[in-house]
């Protein structure tokens, strides 16, 4: 579920769920975020019951900058010590500040969800949300965490342009690692002859993220799976069983060409 993130801490590794780059919800949420999350994921780890203010006395003694102090401290879009880009920004920080938690708390509001304003309350969303579960164990508070994050516009009330921007994004993030092995190692075949453990062991990747990229480029319309001359389902091959991978590179090329322009 997580990989180790190399983080300063006298006593434990923090650990980052792999999913939090796909899911698109650093794009959504306070810059905490991202420290949260990483927070939570390290709670999961095997060996440890308690809060996360015990986690956090545990790494940090108490203090992380990272996440703005502790969690209690304030939620913000970008912090105060940050070299503000006037030219990205010019309308500078406060404004900008003012105009994302505009924007965020009427995204939550209409969803009936309660707008947080600590790191403890967006922690508390993360479990209404299903991001973490918490659950009291005769060892203590255990955390854990799902395989695949809900995505932001499953629970909340995104716009048309953050939806089409967080689509391009979970599409390269979950396609990229296949699509540079059948591109840079294997010269963009028409056909391959495969397997889910070939080429997750080509692509350095688990079994499931490769079955994830296949459906992904199958739903997209640039591929098709097949079993001899009948059409596969994706999400359901089985790890060791060969199938056949056949690429539209055209319309893969379009396609791509397409996202480069709308960025």
């Amino acid at each position: 579920m997580t990989e180790k993130a190399s983080v300063p801490g006298p006593r434990r590794d923090m650990a980052m769920h792999n999913d939090w780059w796909v899911s698109g919800w650093e794009h959504v949420l306070p810059r905490q975020g991202f420290p949260l999350t990483m927070l939570i994921g390290t709670a999961c780890q095997p060996g440890f019951a308690g809060s996360l203010d015990d986690l956090l006395h545990e790494i940090f003694d108490g203090h992380w900058d990272m996440i703005g102090g502790d969690l209690d401290g304030p939620l913000t879009f970008s912090w105060p010590d940050e070299e503000w880009d006037y030219e990205a920004a010019p309308e500078g920080r406060e404004a900008c500040e003012a105009a994302r938690w505009e924007q965020f708390s009427a995204m939550l509001t209409t969803a009936c969800y309660p707008v947080p304003t600590t790191v403890r309350d967006l922690s508390e969303l993360y479990l209404t949300w299903g991001l973490a579960r918490r659950e009291e164990t005769p060892d203590g508070t255990r955390w854990s965490m799902p395989t695949a994050l809900p995505l932001p516009g499953d629970l909340l009330p995104l716009d048309a342009e953050l939806i089409k921007r967080l689509d391009g994004i979970r599409w390269t993030m979950r396609t990229g690692p296949l699509i540079d092995h059948l591109v840079d190692d294997l010269g963009e075949p028409a056909e391959t002859l495969t397997s889910l453990d070939r080429l997750a062991a080509a692509t350095g990747q688990h079994v499931d993220d490769v079955r994830l990229a296949l459906a992904e480029l199958v739903k997209s319309g640039d591929a098709r799976v097949q079993r001899g001359e009948e059409p596969a389902d994706a999400e359901r091959l089985e790890a060791h069983r060969r199938f056949r991978l056949v690429m539209d590179w055209e319309h893969f090329h379009e396609h791509r060409i397409q996202l480069s322009i709308d960025d």
